[in-house]
């Protein structure tokens, strides 16, 4: 039996992994593949001893498809957790923890609308349409499990209503879900720094107290388009 944790690749075949050196190995007979999703059951499996976990890349992200580990660790595991889920004190548990995370994003969802009410900056004249700018991009954006930038540790929260506020625009208030990108390297970053720009220009001239035609107003339009939804 493999006496240590490895991480693995996803195999070329069903119940193959790639490990680290590149060659291809299938995990022993008596083991099973646990699939991602509890985490409690994961890392009781984890703490029972070998395991290998199979991390597949997208881009720059890395995703767990699951860890190998004997099937009687995993069932033993399992048994044990369900015990557990079934007593009064774990249940009581997992009410006060769902409360407190439900506080905790009704309080970062209200920092949020706030930074970027605060990045927007319109005068009263506009003050309306940065509501509900603010509105449409942070009920997009929060939500947990969004996967957007809204919900990244790695830059300060002013930041990530700025650059939340912009994705919104690029795919509300441009073409750009509908173009043609050439793919060429840095062609579509390009693409998207254009379109940024054209986004933040459009952006001062609210924060300038112009005056804008709704009509023609990309911006108005899909926030018009949104309500109407």
């Amino acid at each position: 039996m493999p006496d240590k944790t490895r991480i693995v690749a996803p195999g070329p075949k069903p119940g193959t992994v790639r490990l680290e050196d590149g060659s291809t190995a299938s995990p022993p007979a008596d083991w099973e593949l646990l699939p991602p999703g509890d985490v409690g059951l994961t890392r009781r499996v984890k703490a029972g001893g070998a395991t290998w976990t199979v991390m597949s890349k997208r881009g720059r992200r890395s995703f767990s498809q699951g860890i190998w580990a004997p099937s009687e660790r995993i069932a033993a595991a399992r048994a044990d957790l369900d015990a557990e889920r079934e007593t009064d004190a774990y249940k009581k548990r997992r009410v006060a923890d769902t409360a407190r995370r439900e506080r905790a994003q009704d309080d970062y969802v209200t920092t949020f609308r706030r930074s970027v009410l605060d990045f927007l900056a319109f005068p009263p004249r506009h003050v309306g349409v940065a509501v509900a700018l603010a509105e449409a991009v942070t009920t997009h954006a929060t939500p947990v499990g969004s996967g957007t930038v809204a919900r990244t540790e790695r830059i300060p929260v002013e930041e990530r209503a700025e650059a939340a506020v912009i994705a919104w625009m690029r795919h509300q208030t441009t073409a750009y879900d509908h173009l043609s990108i050439p793919r060429v390297k840095g062609m579509r970053r390009e693409v998207r720094r254009m379109l940024a720009q054209a986004s933040r220009d459009l952006l001062g001239a609210y924060r300038r107290g112009e005056d804008v035609e709704a009509g023609e107003c990309p911006l108005q339009r899909a926030l018009a388009a949104q309500r109407e939804d």
